[in-house]
């Protein structure tokens, strides 16, 4: 099995596939952050993939976007319950249910029945996008009236 992955054909279509922008921003310094870090995270993984790195290389970044992940959504749920945010369980299972995707795959991955792809790449961005822009801007406003800067 060849340890050098291919580079992606449409990369010239994807460049700013993980590109922070402001309009993401949820007005809580410690949540956008962490949001910044994971596109910076993706887009590292995504830079890796289109040079043809290892799949050592692409697997570690992987591993490392899954413990961010979790991380960055222990530290939002702390926030939830700490101000008793209403939806919590809601946007809980949210977390719960991407963990076990990414889990899945990362695991499909180490294990050598999957590989880093395009379309997991355009799923990752795609739900960081949906998660920020509408799960995280209804918790938002909640957090800022509870005085979460």
């Amino acid at each position: 099995m060849n340890n050098v992955l291919e580079p992606i054909p449409e990369a010239a279509d994807m460049v700013n596939m993980f590109e922070w922008k402001n309009s993401y921003s949820v007005g809580i310094a410690s949540i956008d952050s962490q949001h910044q870090t994971l596109f910076a995270i993706g887009a590292e993984l995504y830079a890796a993939m289109t040079a043809g790195q290892a799949k050592s290389v692409t697997n570690r970044i992987l591993e490392r976007l899954v413990q961010y992940t979790q991380s960055h959504f222990a530290h939002e749920e702390r926030l939830m319950q700490r101000h008793e945010y209403p939806q919590f369980g809601a946007h809980k299972t949210e977390h719960d249910q991407l963990t076990a995707k990414v889990k899945a795959f990362h695991a499909d991955v180490t294990g050598g029945k999957a590989t880093i792809s395009v379309q997991l790449l355009r799923f990752l961005r795609d739900w960081l996008e949906h998660h920020i822009l509408e799960s995280d801007r209804r918790y938002a406003p909640y957090l800022i009236s509870q005085r979460v800067a």
